[in-house]
């Protein structure tokens, strides 16, 4: 089979179905990200601003595929607890999770994307049946007896197709998969502090009057990593690019203070960047079947969904992805070939539950949280308060967020 997509997405993929016995061609666009950083490079400003809070069940597939202990322990930061606050400025409107409430070890664990990159990318260089190829371009082509990839290097041919290829997939395109797509007015700005108190191993999450996101994740050693959803995204980059200090008394001033007061006085320790933010579902996650082969493409990852930051569950979505593709091709009939409809379909209703189900909830609750009128403040931060007295859905929230 063969994977295209160079992510962390692209990558696992490649890894899982190649340890799992497959033959497996791995594909990457010279332009996918790449870490320049060396893992392990603890020195204050090496932070990356992109990290992840990942799951129990992304941690459990990192440890099947021997990826998790390959990862600096002094870079990851598990999170015992997860504040979330409403827009009425009252500490009873809060909403806490902990993972004592949930009788699980952690809820969640903070890792920088750059060290899972390279981990990644050291384990698939030393892994059988795995040959990975640079390319400058692709395209999918569907008129032979199997479907081939043409690119600047060749042209390469599977029964199977995997394709992470990110959230504006070419191969999506190139299927004319049609998509649901809701491009937010918001866009995500991020960046690492140090601050003056300690993290108490807690996520934190404002919403703001305006609707506006702000949350900070514990890193090691009394630093903070900021994601913050907000309509004056570029004005706010702009502040922190120009006036590290001024911006970081921005984040400060936040929520009527409440965020100096939760961790202290902030310092920049790296340079702030932005990303838009969408919600897009494919209406279909695997190809239909062609006049002269069976169904040939699986999309995954942001070629098949990407949803808004603020559950913090779109890479977990998509590794999941990925461990529920693997395990129904290892169940397979023997009967069956690797792109049997019959198959791929039970992969494509396995995911669209789970998907559906996150898709929906941060969608809703962004929207939910943009309104401004009175009646709807007072309901959802009623909500909130309400839902916080009761232990048995807050248990059965964290499980599903756990995969």
């Amino acid at each position: 089979m063969i994977v295209l997509g160079g992510g962390i997405i692209g990558k696992t993929a490649a890894l899982a179905l190649a340890q799992k016995g497959f033959k497996v061609l791995h594909l990457s666009l010279q332009s996918s990200t790449e870490s320049a950083q060396p893992a392990g490079d603890l020195t204050q400003n090496a932070w990356q601003s992109r990290v992840y809070a990942l799951s129990p069940s992304s941690k459990k597939l990192f440890q099947e595929l021997h990826i998790w202990d390959a990862l600096t322990p002094a870079r990851i930061q598990n999170v015992q607890q997860m504040c979330i606050y409403g827009d009425s400025g009252k500490s009873t409107d809060t909403l806490q999770f902990s993972a004592f409430e949930g009788a699980v070890p952690q809820l969640a664990w903070i890792v920088e994307s750059d060290l899972i990159e390279n981990a990644l990318r050291l384990a698939c260089q030393f892994q059988q049946n795995l040959t990975q190829k640079i390319i400058t371009s692709s395209k999918l082509c569907l008129n032979g007896s199997i479907p081939m990839v043409q690119t600047d290097i060749g042209d390469f041919g599977a029964k199977l197709m995997i394709a992470a290829d990110g959230s504006n997939s070419p191969t999506r395109q190139s299927l004319n998969i049609s998509v649901e797509e809701k491009l937010y007015a918001h866009e995500a700005i991020i960046a690492n502090f140090a601050c003056t108190q300690p993290t108490l191993q807690t996520a934190h999450q404002w919403f703001l009057p305006g609707g506006d996101i702000l949350a900070l994740l514990p890193l090691p050693d009394k630093k903070v990593s900021l994601v913050w959803s907000s309509s004056h995204a570029q004005t706010l980059l702009s502040l922190g690019l120009e006036h590290p200090k001024a911006f970081a008394r921005k984040v400060e001033e936040q929520a009527l203070g409440k965020v100096r007061a939760v961790v202290g006085a902030l310092s920049l320790i790296n340079t702030p960047s932005s990303f838009s933010l969408k919600r897009l579902e494919a209406k279909q996650v695997i190809s239909a079947d062609h006049p002269k082969h069976q169904t040939c493409v699986v999309l995954i990852g942001d070629a098949a969904h990407v949803m808004h930051p603020l559950a913090g569950q779109g890479l977990n979505i998509g590794l999941r992805d990925i461990a529920d593709l693997v395990n129904t091709l290892q169940e397979k009939e023997a009967f069956r070939a690797i792109n049997d409809r019959v198959l791929l379909r039970r992969y494509e209703r396995k995911r669209a539950g789970d998907v559906r189900a996150i898709l929906e909830l941060t969608h809703h609750l962004h929207h939910l949280f943009l309104r401004s009128d009175t009646p709807t403040q007072w309901l959802r931060n009623q909500g909130m308060r309400l839902l916080n007295q009761q232990p048995f859905i807050k248990r059965q929230l964290i499980a599903k967020a756990m995969g």
